[in-house]
């Protein structure tokens, strides 16, 4: 007995004929004309010699032969849609899509996340960069790195770097300032942590400049007045401009510090329980790719702390 099957879409014109028992419905699905359907089921009876639809009024029907091996085709494609939605999931969790704060993404994790591509090519990672809480059971992000993050049952964290924010600006700034008094006639740049209400009291405090001041013991100097802005990546780049002192978050500055493009011109820092964590859902399981990213992140991380 032969092998041979006939054209695959033969196949799947007479199978959706057969479904519909109408050319125009079955070509509606099929985003063909009705002609197109009715010549691919004509070229399938020529193929195997033998009539499978006929006409009954007004209507189509199928003959014997055509409703002979209807079951058996109908399942086959039903395995081969299946076969086709697995081979989508896997390619589906080739990738992976994580939630950033702004800031951090841009100073660190950009800067290294071709070295996660260089040990997992398949892997593509979506960085997804926004002020907006993240609900990683509901929304579709595998992962995120938070900045004081409440904690989560849910969840599970992975501390990557303990926070300190200290007094940063430009070397050629840095140059005149010997002192913290000298706050109070330098260049600042306030940052305007209202879309971070979210974070708390605390949080905040730190990226304020009257508060930092009194958390590092010199509450009754009174800070200059000076530019102010809502984005903390844009005060960054304003302090490394030379256009004031900004006050920096540790691992966000440290690599524009040891490029030198950035000075810490004081000793004094805040330091508190917060810090950067990776946040996984309990419910990712053991995906292997995520698995590779906190393994390969979590490393970087010590690599960074300690170079």
């Amino acid at each position: 007995m032969s092998n041979w099957l006939p054209s695959l879409n033969a196949l799947k014109a007479f199978e959706a004929v057969s479904r519909h028992l109408n050319y125009q419905n079955a070509a509606a699905e099929l985003h063909v004309t009705p002609a197109a359907v009715k010549q691919l089921v004509q070229k399938l009876e020529e193929a195997l010699n033998v009539s499978l639809v006929e006409r009954q009024g007004r209507h189509i029907g199928l003959t014997e032969a055509g409703s002979a091996g209807l079951a058996e085709l109908q399942s086959a494609f039903s395995q081969l849609n299946a076969s086709v939605g697995k081979m989508r999931q896997t390619q589906l969790r080739k990738s992976l899509t994580m939630s950033a704060e702004p800031s951090f993404a841009l100073a660190w994790l950009v800067k290294r996340i071709d070295l996660f591509k260089q040990k997992n090519p398949d892997v593509d990672v979506l960085i997804d960069t926004s002020l907006r809480i993240i609900d990683l059971e509901r929304e579709p992000v595998d992962l995120a790195i938070r900045y004081a993050a409440p904690k989560d049952k849910n969840l599970t964290f992975y501390r990557l770097f303990d926070d300190e924010t200290l007094a940063v600006c430009s070397p050629s700034l840095a140059a005149s300032l010997t002192d913290l008094k000298d706050l109070e006639t330098a260049p600042l740049i306030h940052f305007d942590e209202a879309g971070y209400e979210w974070m708390g009291v605390a949080y905040r405090d730190l990226f304020n400049w009257q508060s930092w001041l009194e958390i590092v013991g010199v509450g009754h100097i009174r800070p200059n007045k000076g530019l102010r802005f809502n984005d903390y990546n844009i005060a960054i780049q304003a302090a490394i401009a030379g256009q004031g002192v900004v006050l920096g978050s540790w691992p966000v500055v440290r690599d524009a510090i040891e490029a030198g493009v950035m000075v810490a011109p004081f000793e004094e820092s805040a330091r508190t329980e917060f810090g950067y964590d990776l946040a996984v859902p309990k419910s990712m399981g053991s995906n292997p790719d995520v698995e590779a990213f906190i393994d390969w992140i979590r490393a970087e991380a010590e690599i960074s702390k300690n170079s």
